[in-house]
């Protein structure tokens, strides 16, 4: 039985990477999950080569590439090593293909990889994801905000969205997964802070580098340890406990 070719997202690497692998079996495909409940098993992405690299007997061939979010693995292996051989670092690519995971590392399996002349396109490419992750985002708060009290209303108010039925059932699976795993980070954050504060206060970057959380997972903490009163900003982008 044939399986249907998967829908193609464009997207961020760090969508790819940070997103939770769904492992499915038999002609199901397997997928990315967001943070916003998309499901991601066809990347398209954008970025530029910052490695390269050829195994000894030839049999395994990757690049690694960043678009500023993230970076990420894609490789080829057996007769499809030669992909790459024309790319060079530094080059700006696109790359579609399919995500798999081993070892806890999203990466891509390409079935297109082309080079990018234009830079015009880049910045294309970056602005329909961000209109796409708006759009997605706006879509995931209104559900949050309504509690559809059955699956028939949910349904229902996909419909008057345009939703279908995969981007329904993601956006389920997404908030289900964030309500089974919610847990209190705010003391681990506020250890971090007491450790790295050296008397002015702890820049948000580093805390969120250093905590390894998902970005919205952090910034959730952060602002009930602000609205609470336990922190405050001394600086702006800065946090200090009170």
């Amino acid at each position: 039985m044939e399986t249907l070719r998967q829908t193609m997202i464009k997207a961020r690497i760090s969508d790819v990477v940070n997103g939770r692998f769904i492992r499915k079996e038999g002609l199901e495909p397997s997928y990315v999950l967001t943070d916003l409940g998309q499901r991601i098993s066809r990347a398209n992405l954008l970025g530029t080569v910052v490695d390269k690299f050829m195994s000894e007997d030839g049999n395994y061939s990757s690049i690694t590439i960043d678009d500023d979010s993230d970076s990420i693995r894609v490789k080829a292996f057996r007769e499809d090593t030669n992909i790459f051989d024309n790319l060079e670092v530094g080059d700006i690519i696109m790359v579609i293909g399919k995500v798999r995971e081993y070892n806890d590392e999203n990466y891509v399996i390409p079935e297109i990889v082309k080079k990018i002349a234009n830079p015009n396109y880049e910045i294309l490419h970056k602005l329909e994801v961000l209109n796409q992750l708006l759009r997605q985002k706006k879509i995931l708060e209104r559900i949050k905000k309504e509690k559809f009290s059955d699956v028939e209303e949910l349904k229902k108010y996909a419909e008057d969205h345009n939703m279908d039925t995969d981007s329904l059932e993601a956006i389920v699976e997404t908030l289900s997964i964030e309500e089974e795993s919610k847990e209190d980070f705010k003391p681990m954050i506020l250890d971090m802070i007491e450790k790295l504060d050296k008397g002015e206060g702890v820049k948000f970057k580093r805390l969120l580098e250093e905590s390894k959380l998902p970005e919205n997972t952090f910034e959730e903490a952060i602002n009930e340890l602000l609205s609470n009163g336990i922190c405050y900003e001394p600086t702006p982008g800065v946090i200090k406990r009170v």
